[in-house]
């Protein structure tokens, strides 16, 4: 009487602690905010990163701008569209949070005549337009071309920039009324890209996806439960805890202002596989232990004492797998793998804690199931144990060939960053950023910062313009860059305007009077913030700035390759120090780090999730085992990448620590299984028959649900998102045929049967 005392009052606590923390936490999903930073996706503590940091505030954001593009078929040179082109932009420049409007249809050419004494034209003069003569006029001046007109003369470009750093609220705001504004103009096809746009797009769609997500996982929840426990008790008490995993989970993150990211949002998918497993196998040895026709206390502590070692073992080397994300110096998969491994304990420790309480508070049902419901795994398992028997050599043949070839498709694997690649193509947004990228000088931004070597020079002496000019030239022949800001640029623009706008004269002034001449007009023009544009308060830094085609940061690392020879063999080191930088730059790099990342990380894991193996069985022998069935997948899954041409991504890189860390845990459960049958006093072909016919069923649903959870992941309309689920469920399904053919035969082969220390029957 007094323990069952002790039981209610222990039972009492737990609900009562637990119905606090799950609506506490419930309560903060509320503050839950989506974050789409994608310079939280630079490179951790690195000095490109701060250096970036440091050159913008010295200049200005390279992505705080909005492009917006209008067609014409016909051709763009007709007054009735260029008024209405005139008058949107007008239109844009009175919405809030707009700091200036270019446009082919406001921007003037600067005529300078001797004396000093200036004027200038506008390219676009309505009250004397001309399609003809304003158009060749236009034509005859390269810095327009593809960058406020395209090459073919059919679309403008306006170039909207607007305040730095803007929040999602009010990007929203500017966003709504420039397309209000486009509404109103009633022009013909209108594109819009840039950070603004792109970053309402996927907010949006993560807000979306995550609601997706959260339904098909309880939906699947549901299902599965019905599948395995065919009765309202056994939909009901799991879901508890699946639900309220996912609760503490993302009301935590709603409690400390971590915001939701792109890779985040498939989290609701994980939660649901991990919570998953951890319920159905306590659930099932729970009803198992009521068949026995043991009281509902005793079965609770058979249930724990049987399932709980093992699930405790697989929690732990699932969060390993996720835990050793942190040494991808990227913040988002840094927070992604300390979330979910925390989800992943969170999930053991409501399974172990709370399900216990409700089996005693809700017995369940007691009927024992007729055996020959059994029968059909009976059958197709005993077939396949005996076709191992037979064929050890062909499965150890046929997975050595596996692995070549896997190796071979490895090698293949190529890492590549191309801007807005986490779009599907059919995605209108992806189309327009294409359309941008093909007409106007390319959608990847190019930064280059020069600084003078020799202090008693600064960026106006003569011979540094001529260095600048030559690095210019070759970036915009050879390299493929339109630059849009430069000093060279401007420079040049004010000596044609000197020659009466002739376009021969878009040079560098020739004598050192005109360069100082006109140092003084870009002083004063716009009160100096104009030229702190392109050169900073020292004048010993100046910057290059533009676009480049989206190519990739393969083909961008090799002109970069050559662009490095290029300054070596013109001896221009001697006279400039330069540094790439830039959002795209960055991205790059962060590229650069994920395969060492990657191994580090993955290897972290293997280590430590071999050594955890070994100590529990106190052998190296299985702990080599282990390995060797578990990381055939992540060769698999490496090689089928390879093969069909999927590119290391930042998703695509994390699902090889995730897919061991998930993957290893019906390895963990056939080899405490295999343990406890050796510890009967079991031969070893017996013990591992036994295992086979009982851990292989649990084995084959396990995976199953895995799959199913993952798949889900297909429904994204990221890409990343898309392939993260494709691999892993293709990971899963190899393990689980490892677990089945080469774990058995690698046991038989390698292990040596010893002395047992119990003898029970």
């Amino acid at each position: 009487m007094v323990g069952e005392n002790k039981i209610k009052k222990y039972i009492w606590a737990v609900i009562i602690v637990f119905t606090v923390i799950t609506g506490f936490l419930g309560y903060h999903i509320s503050n839950i905010r989506f974050d789409y930073n994608f310079e939280n996706f630079f490179p951790a503590d690195d000095e490109d990163t701060e250096f970036f940091f440091e050159y913008r505030n010295n200049f200005s954001s390279d992505n705080d701008f909005l492009l917006i593009s209008v067609e014409r078929k016909g051709g763009i040179f007709d007054r009735s569209f260029l008024t209405k082109v005139e008058d949107f932009s007008q239109q844009l420049s009175e919405i809030n949070y707009v700091e200036s409007i270019h446009s082919i249809t406001n921007e003037e050419e600067m005529f300078i005549f001797p004396g000093g004494t200036s004027s200038s034209k506008p390219y676009i003069d309505f009250s004397d337009f001309d399609p003809k003569r304003d158009s060749i006029r236009i034509f005859k001046n390269a810095e327009l071309i593809n960058t406020f007109v395209s090459s073919n003369g059919r679309a403008l470009c306006i170039f909207l920039k607007h305040e730095d750093y803007l929040s999602k609220s009010k990007s929203d705001a500017l966003i709504k009324d420039i397309k209000a504004a486009t509404e109103k103009a009633q022009l013909d096809t209108v594109r819009i890209a840039g950070r603004t746009i792109g970053q309402a797009y996927y907010i949006n769609k993560m807000i979306v996806e995550l609601t997706l997500f959260v339904g098909l996982s309880v939906f699947l929840i549901i299902l599965f439960l019905v599948i395995a426990f065919k009765s309202v008790w056994g939909v009901l008490i799991p879901q508890v805890v699946i639900v309220s995993s996912m609760v503490w989970v993302v009301g935590g993150m709603g409690f400390f202002d971590e915001p939701m990211n792109i890779i985040l949002t498939v989290l609701p998918s994980i939660m649901f596989v991990v919570g998953m497993s951890d319920v159905i196998h306590l659930v099932s040895r729970y009803l198992d232990a009521l068949r026995e026709e043991k009281d509902v206390l005793t079965s609770i502590k058979v249930a724990v004492r049987e399932v709980g070692f093992a699930t405790l073992l697989t929690s732990i080397t699932t969060s390993i797998g996720f835990f050793s994300l942190y040494f991808v110096r990227v913040q988002p998969i840094q927070i992604f793998g300390l979330i979910m491994g925390i989800g992943v304990l969170v999930a053991f420790v409501l399974t172990f804690l709370v399900l216990p309480v409700l089996f005693y508070l809700f017995p369940g049902p007691k009927y024992v199931r007729n055996s020959s419901k059994n029968h059909f795994w009976k059958k197709y398992l005993e077939r396949s144990f005996v076709f191992i028997l037979r064929k050890r050599k062909t499965i150890l043949l046929t997975s050595l060939a596996v692995t070549v070839v896997s190796i071979i498709g490895m090698l293949k694997v190529e890492t590549n960053n191309l801007m807005m690649d986490d779009l599907k193509p059919t995605v209108q947004l992806k189309k327009d950023f294409v359309f941008f990228d093909e007409n106007f000088g390319g959608i990847r931004p190019y930064e280059l910062s020069i600084t003078i070597k020799d202090s008693t020079r600064n960026v106006w002496d003569k011979e540094v313009l001529q260095t600048l000019d030559t690095v210019e030239t070759y970036l915009e022949q050879t390299f493929g860059v339109t630059v849009k800001t430069s000093l060279v640029r401007a420079m040049k623009t004010l000596n044609r305007a000197s020659h009466a706008g002739n376009p021969s004269e878009y040079q560098l002034p020739n004598s050192s009077s005109k360069i100082r001449s006109f140092r003084r007009s870009l002083r004063i023009a716009n009160q100096g913030q104009f030229l702190r544009m392109f050169v900073d308060s020292t004048e010993q830094i100046t910057r290059i700035s533009g676009g480049i085609g989206d190519i990739g940061n393969q083909e961008v690392a090799e002109k970069d390759r050559a662009f490095r020879e290029f300054l070596k063999q013109h001896d221009l080191n001697g006279v400039i120090e330069y540094k790439t930088t830039g959002t795209a730059y960055l991205l790059d790099k962060n590229m650069r780090y994920l395969a060492v990342s990657l191994v580090k990380g993955l290897g972290i894991s293997i280590l430590i999730v071999a050594l955890i193996i070994a100590l529990v069985h106190r052998s190296w022998i299985i702990m080599l085992i282990s390995v060797i069935a578990n990381v055939l997948p992540l060769l698999f899954i490496a090689g089928f990448m390879g093969f069909v041409g999927i590119e290391l991504k930042t998703s695509t890189s994390i699902i090889f620590t995730i897919a061991f860390g998930i993957a290893v845990d019906d390895t963990i459960h056939f080899l405490g299984k295999f343990k406890y049958e050796l510890m009967k006093g079991k031969g070893k072909l017996y013990a591992l028959k036994r295992t086979y016919m009982t851990t292989g069923k649990a084995m084959i649903l396990t995976t199953l649900i895995l799959s199913s959870g993952f798949l889900l992941l297909v429904f994204s309309s990221f890409l990343g998102t898309f392939y993260m689920g494709l691999l892993l469920c293709i990971t899963f399904l190899v393990a689980l045929i490892a677990d089945l053919t080469l774990l058995p035969v690698l046991l038989l082969i390698l292990y040596k049967e010893q002395t047992p220390k119990s003898t029970q029957n």
